[in-house]
């Protein structure tokens, strides 16, 4: 079985750059995908023939978007985190149940918000608090869906761009003196706590030691071509699941030319 999470930074801008040939390529069991940024009625002609979607596009034109691409149709699908009356119109979570090669499993979507240091100004403090805040519905939403889970015999894995790397090993200036957005203290804590109460970061448990291996890197400044990258792109899976993994890593293009998006997929297989 195989997962993916991949933020396309736009869907149409994603099929003009290869898309649907790295697709064709992957062959995922179920993909994941962040900032979609596209209407349904606006979505590229044949872009996912052959696949079942399930799309939450929100209500911000132009921005978020999360979706479940997948091989077989999901038995449920639900938009939206428990309790969530703040983010429920930005369309940033979307899960859905399957049934895949004898596997029962939940698969979530997530594109977290941006944060901003908080320290320098008013308006970064507010986005700042407004990312904390989303963070709190999630760990609540991840409680219940990881009971739900183990109630009924099924897996619970959450795919996603979480816009936190959490140790020095997922960011090349980890030694930066200056507050970082995506690397603050209390961003580190969430995930490390959400990862405490019944979750693995499968890709980080298949690489222990390694730094990396990233995920985002930005279009400007030679980023990609100098390897100054951040891993913010996880799989957070529940143990039995997680305990299968046999593979898990980003599928960084292999040139500069060849990126569909900002980020690269990230690929976890299972046995």
């Amino acid at each position: 079985m195989k997962l993916v999470t991949f933020n396309v930074n736009g869907i149409r801008a994603a099929e003009r750059r290869g898309f649907r040939p790295w697709l064709d390529s992957t062959l995922p069991d179920v993909l994941a995908l962040q900032e979609v940024r596209c209407p349904n009625d606006l979505i590229p002609e044949g872009v996912f023939d052959g696949y079942h979607l399930a799309y939450d596009p929100g209500q911000l034109a132009g921005r978020n978007g999360v979706a479940l691409v997948s091989k077989v149709k999901p038995s449920q699908v639900r938009i939206g985190m428990d309790g969530d009356k703040e983010f429920t119109h930005e369309g940033r979570y979307i899960e859905a149940d399957y049934e895949i090669d004898g596997t029962s499993v939940t698969v979530g979507s997530l594109y977290l918000p941006k944060g901003a240091v908080p320290q320098e100004s008013e308006a970064a403090k507010a986005k700042f608090e407004r990312k904390m805040r989303f963070c709190a519905i999630l760990e609540n939403h991840m409680k219940a869906a990881i009971a739900k889970a183990q109630s009924t015999g099924r897996a619970y894995t959450l795919l996603g761009d979480y816009n936190i790397a959490r140790t020095p090993q997922d960011l090349y200036n980890n030694k930066s003196k200056k507050p970082l957005d995506g690397y603050l203290p209390e961003e580190r804590e969430w995930l490390t706590t959400a990862l405490s109460f019944g979750l693995i970061d499968v890709v980080r448990s298949l690489h222990p030691d390694d730094q990396g291996p990233y995920s985002w890197w930005s279009w400007r400044g030679g980023s990609w071509q100098r390897g100054y990258g951040w891993r913010i792109d996880y799989h957070l899976t529940t143990p039995d699941l997680a305990a299968r993994a046999t593979f898990g890593d980003t599928d960084k293009p292999e040139t500069y030319e060849s990126r569909v998006s900002d980020h690269a997929a990230v690929v976890v297989e299972y046995a």
